[in-house]
Formats: C-alpha cells, sequence, structure tokens
C-alpha cells in the first residue's frame, strides 16, 4: 500500500515537471502576445528621441518627446486636454451613431436588391469620392455655424462608407441561407431581419471602423476651420499658431489615441456579437 502512495506521489510530482516548462512557455507565450503591440510605439519614440538628440530635425521644428510628454502630463493633470478630448469624443460619437441608425437599415435595403443599388450607385460613389471638407460651406449654410453642422458633416461622410459596406456586405452573403428561408415560406421582412441583416454584420463591422476613423477626421478639421471654443482640433490650431509645439504634439498623440481607442471598441465589440463568423 505504501509503495502504491510513493508511486502516485513520484508520477504526480513527474507529471508536475512535465507541465512546468510548458506553463512556463503558455505565460511566456501571453506576456509576448501582450506585450507585442508596444514595440512599434517604442520604437516610434526611440526614433524620436534620436531624431531630437542628433538635431536631425530642428527643436522649433520637432521637440523631444520628453517635453511633449511633459506638457501632455501637465495638460492632462488641469483637465483642459480632457475637456477638449471629451468635447471630439463626444461630436464623433454622435455623427457615428446618426450614421449607423440611417446607413446601416439603409445599407441592407440597397444591398437586399441588386436592382436598386445599381440604381443609386453612381450617386453614393460620387458622393464618397467626394472629400467630406469640399461639403462645409454647403452645412453651413444649412445648419450655421455650431456644433450642428460639425456633426451633420461627419455623420453625412460616416454615413456614405457604411452604406457602401453594408451593401456590399449583403450582395455577397451566403445565397443558400436565404433561399433556405425563402423555401421555409419566410417573409421578406422575416429574411430581411434574421438572415440578410446577421449575414451584413462582418462587413458591417468593417464599414463602421472605416466610418468612424473617417468621422474623426472630419470632426478634427471641422473644429479647426469652423466657429470652435473646445475640441482636439481647436486645440492644435490654437498651439500651431502660438507656436506651442509641445503642446501641438501632445494633443496631435491624444487624437491618435482617441481614434485608436474606437477601433479597438469595435474590434471587441465584433468578436462579441459576430463571434460565429466564417461558419
Amino acid at each position: 500500500m505504501k509503495s502504491m502512495q510513493l508511486l502516485a506521489i513520484k508520477g504526480a510530482g513527474a507529471g508536475a515537471g512535465v507541465n512546468r516548462p510548458a506553463l512556463s512557455r503558455a505565460i511566456a507565450r501571453r506576456f509576448g502576445g501582450l506585450m507585442q503591440p508596444l514595440v512599434g510605439a517604442v520604437a516610434l519614440i526611440l526614433v524620436w528621441w534620436l531624431a531630437a538628440a542628433a538635431d536631425l530635425v530642428s527643436d522649433k521644428l520637432l521637440p523631444g518627446p520628453w517635453a511633449t510628454f511633459g506638457s501632455l502630463w501637465d495638460s492632462t493633470v488641469s483637465g483642459a486636454m480632457l475637456k477638449d478630448a471629451a468635447a471630439t469624443l463626444k461630436l464623433t460619437i454622435s455623427a457615428c451613431a446618426i450614421a449607423a441608425i440611417l446607413g446601416i437599415p439603409i445599407g441592407i435595403m440597397l444591398g437586399s436588391s441588386e436592382r436598386l443599388y445599381r440604381s443609386v450607385e453612381f450617386v453614393i460613389d460620387f458622393f464618397r469620392s467626394t472629400p467630406a471638407t469640399a461639403m462645409f460651406p454647403l452645412f453651413l449654410l444649412i445648419f450655421g455655424i455650431d456644433d450642428s453642422s460639425k456633426i451633420s458633416v461627419a455623420a453625412f461622410a460616416a454615413w456614405l462608407v457604411l452604406v457602401f459596406n453594408v451593401a456590399y456586405g449583403v450582395i455577397n452573403s451566403h445565397r443558400t441561407r436565404i433561399l433556405a428561408a425563402k423555401v421555409m415560406g419566410a417573409s421578406r421582412w422575416r429574411i430581411f431581419r434574421d438572415v440578410m441583416f446577421f449575414e451584413s454584420l462582418t462587413q458591417t463591422f468593417v464599414g463602421l471602423r472605416m466610418a468612424v476613423s473617417i468621422g474623426l477626421v472630419v470632426i478634427i478639421v471641422a473644429e479647426m476651420f469652423i466657429g470652435s471654443i473646445d475640441g482636439m482640433g481647436h486645440r492644435i490650431i490654437d498651439a500651431q499658431q502660438v507656436y506651442d509645439l509641445e503642446d501641438m504634439y501632445a494633443s496631435i498623440l491624444v487624437t491618435g489615441v482617441i481614434g485608436y481607442g474606437l477601433n479597438l471598441c469595435f474590434l471587441g465589440l465584433e468578436r462579441w456579437l459576430v463571434h460565429w463568423a466564417g461558419r
């Protein structure tokens, strides 16, 4: 009996010894996967620091990273940077929400009828190819110089991209599932709601990520040139005009963080909602 217990203990110890390296490798892979996205950021900061330290670029044009991060810290602690970032984020989310509410159903409807899509394809592609900034005067005349004009022009630009992507997703959906629903006697509304909508979700999220990027760009440019008292675009152009380069570069970095964060949010939402994609 004792010998059997000793054998069991030795076997458990041997098993633990075998599993320990595998566990270490798994932890190392996990840690490496978490740290890998930081490699590019660290490399960029290193190149930035070397360029500033070696005077490859005049400090009157490119301040060093530590001075920029110091300005970023001061403006964040004071709350000024957070206020402007919140204002830009609010306008961007509002514009993208309007684009999604109007764009997703219209995109599904256009994609469900190839004849209808072909009839408006030129108009969609024409305005999608037209720079949104060229539409500023028109939206200023219609909505004035307050935030509604910024939101509307950004929503229009995001809406065009979203409609195109959603319609493309529906057009290229699995026809067998639609045919199966028709064979089982599903109504057009039921097919639209339960088949086409879910079939287009993968391409819809591609459109949403593109739409939020375009929406953010349009909002930033609108804040620069349309009467604004806050926002990241207003902050960047003000810093440039008074030659506060540390604050200008810090504001640009924060703008990039906002765009990257929004993209990550949509990626996470896609993985959660469209976990069945490709099956």
